[in-house]
């Protein structure tokens, strides 16, 4: 089965994407900040990554840049609803820096499920 980490520090965004996903097969770890998310990965590497941008502790352009520095071939999904700027600057940057897929807050479910997928199938 295949293991994601989400990291968002919104409860009820990383609960509704952590029921979601377990619902699609994966299991699921949770993180509520890039600090956290990056700890967590280095005890138990995932096989994608789903982080929020705007975050407290670490946001999540530094810890897309930092896991794709030490980790290159780690798949990420980048998810945004804005902050000082518009999400899609966010999320063109974090593209730039490695994320293979973004999305705006709020996204369709279905959406994410199926980008889950894609990515993964890319790993067996």
């Amino acid at each position: 089965m295949a293991r994601i980490l989400v990291i968002d520090d919104e409860p009820n965004i990383l609960m509704m994407l952590k029921r979601m996903l377990e619902k699609a097969g994966y299991d699921v770890d949770i993180a509520v900040n890039g600090e956290e998310g990056l700890a967590l990965f280095k005890k138990f590497p995932a096989d994608l990554i789903i982080t929020d941008i705007v975050m407290p502790e670490k946001e999540g352009l530094e810890t897309i840049r930092e896991l794709k520095k030490e980790y290159p071939n780690v798949k990420i999904i980048a998810i945004s609803g804005g902050g000082r700027i518009d999400s899609r600057e966010y999320l063109e940057s974090a593209r730039l820096f490695g994320a293979e897929k973004i999305f705006k807050k709020p996204f369709r479910q279905k959406e994410m499920v199926a980008a889950v997928k894609e990515l993964l199938s890319g790993n067996k």
